[in-house]
């Protein structure tokens, strides 16, 4: 600082200015005291009520700090502001890192704030390194004590606030991600006197029930201040003593706490969270669902491959109703050639009967005799038409007979059934049915349709 700019005659009553005295104006009065504001008062910390904030549209946050005696006007600009873990509102307590400046424009001295922290944030800030620090020595962070996450949690708890946005978020994504999962729920205070207690006693009670493979510790975003109970020991404690495996999601992707630390895997967010607890088992879904979907093409393949030597083999393969039509035609000519035996004979009979009949009347001598001997033929030949008609009939009842084993009608009555698809393909093996199936049933009287929701194959008695 130049000691003449402020340097005076004696004569200081006199209205014309002494001969060597320089007269500042204004702006450099103002320009000078801001210089000297700048250099001689360092950044500090300055603590104080915030009031008459105001966030201006060029982004640059305006208020008055004040306290019970005294009040100076402060200025945040908005590089500064953006950085800002909160906003403050009217009637904080705050404590601002600045320079003390003056603006030359309207010769008011103002606070140019670097940093603004919630008033005692600092000392929060000292505790936390503090504890961390000695729980670091104590080896409650060593990565050796981490146990390792299920790849294959059937069941997940949850210890937040049933109130908080961040239960709906983890809910969702688990409903997204792994629907089929079970969810237990903890309720605990996430903030608040008495929450560092409960979330500790909770976590005692989740592993003294041993119901879920995986725990969720969350909460959505704060302040250090709503953030703190998870800094605190005893959920340290309780932490580091819990059998079961516990995920972190607290606040958001800035924010650490001790709980982060200690727990066996931390994650930035509670969503964040929610995924690395179902990460693996929807990375094995998703392998499962393409082999199955490997697996239902190479069947259907193999189905297609059989269905098509099916179709050539029963091509091959005649018919039940073809063999019993092949039968009955065969009958039938049997049944003809007998008619025409029959007639045949009957003529011969008859042809031999007149020729008798001429050599009788030829013989007149010889009637009785020949009588005799033709009354005796005709019981012989009587007898023979009889013996061969009984034969025929013999032969023609063992081919009905044959004929009935071929008729499938036969088959049915005695309680069988013939099953086929809905596109009339037969059934005949076990192992071909697959549920769910509609199949038709054709019995010995009527017919009809059934729908199969599950196949036990069973063994069969030669097995």
């Amino acid at each position: 600082m130049n000691p003449d700019l402020f340097s005076s005659t004696e004569s200081s009553a006199e209205t014309n200015t002494p001969a060597g005295a320089k007269v500042l104006s204004v702006s450099q009065l103002n320009q000078t005291v801001a210089r000297l504001l700048e250099t001689q008062v360092p950044l500090c910390w300055i603590s104080g009520e915030i009031s008459n904030f105001t966030r201006a549209t060029s982004g640059h946050w305006y208020f008055t700090l004040k306290d019970d005696g005294a009040q100076v006007r402060a200025v945040m600009f908005r590089g500064r502001a953006q950085y800002a873990s909160f906003t403050p509102r009217e009637g904080d307590k705050v404590e601002v890192r600045a320079l003390v400046t003056l603006y030359a424009p309207r010769g008011d001295y103002q606070l140019n704030v670097e940093a603004i922290r919630r008033a005692g944030v600092g000392n929060l800030f000292e505790a936390f390194v503090q504890l961390k620090e000695k729980l670091a020595r104590q080896g409650l962070f060593a990565p050796e004590n981490k146990r390792p996450l299920p790849v294959f949690p059937r069941t997940v708890g949850i210890i937040t606030s049933l109130q908080a946005a961040a239960l709906r978020d983890v809910l969702t994504t688990f409903a997204r991600r792994s629907p089929h999962l079970a969810i237990v729920l903890y309720p605990v205070p996430v903030q608040g006197a008495g929450a560092a207690e409960k979330i500790a006693q909770m976590l005692q009670t989740a592993a003294s029930r041993n119901e879920v493979d995986l725990l969720l510790l969350c909460r959505g975003g704060g302040s250090i201040e709503d953030l703190w109970c998870f800094n605190e020991e005893i959920v340290a404690r309780a932490l580091a003593a819990c059998p079961l495996p516990v995920i972190t999601g607290i606040g958001h992707e800035t924010d650490f706490t001790i709980a982060d630390f200690v727990a066996d895997v931390r994650a930035a967010t509670p969503t964040a969270a929610a995924e690395m607890a179902c990460g693996a088992t929807s990375d094995w879904q998703g392998w499962l669902a393409h082999q199955a979907q490997q697996m239902q093409r190479s069947l259907r393949r193999l189905l297609d491959t059989r269905s098509q030597q099916l179709d050539y083999l029963s091509r091959r393969l005649p018919s039940p109703a073809s063999l019993v039509q092949r039968e009955r035609l065969r009958l039938a000519h049997l049944h003809s050639r007998l008619q025409h035996a029959r007639q045949q004979q009957v003529q011969n009979a008859r042809h031999t009967l007149q020729t008798l009949q001429s050599r009788l009347n030829a013989c007149v001598p010889q009637v009785d005799k020949q009588r005799q001997r033709l009354h005796h033929l005709a019981q012989r030949q009587n007898l023979a038409v009889q013996q061969q008609q009984q034969q025929a009939r013999q032969a023609l009842l063992a081919l009905q007979a044959q004929l009935e084993l071929l008729n499938p009608q036969r088959t049915l009555e005695r309680g069988y059934a013939i099953v086929s698809d809905v596109e009339g393909q037969v059934i005949r093996a076990a192992d071909t049915l697959h549920a769910p199936a509609r199949l038709h049933l054709r019995l010995a009287q009527g017919q009809a349709e059934i729908a199969v929701n599950e196949v036990q194959v069973l063994p069969t008695e030669n097995s």
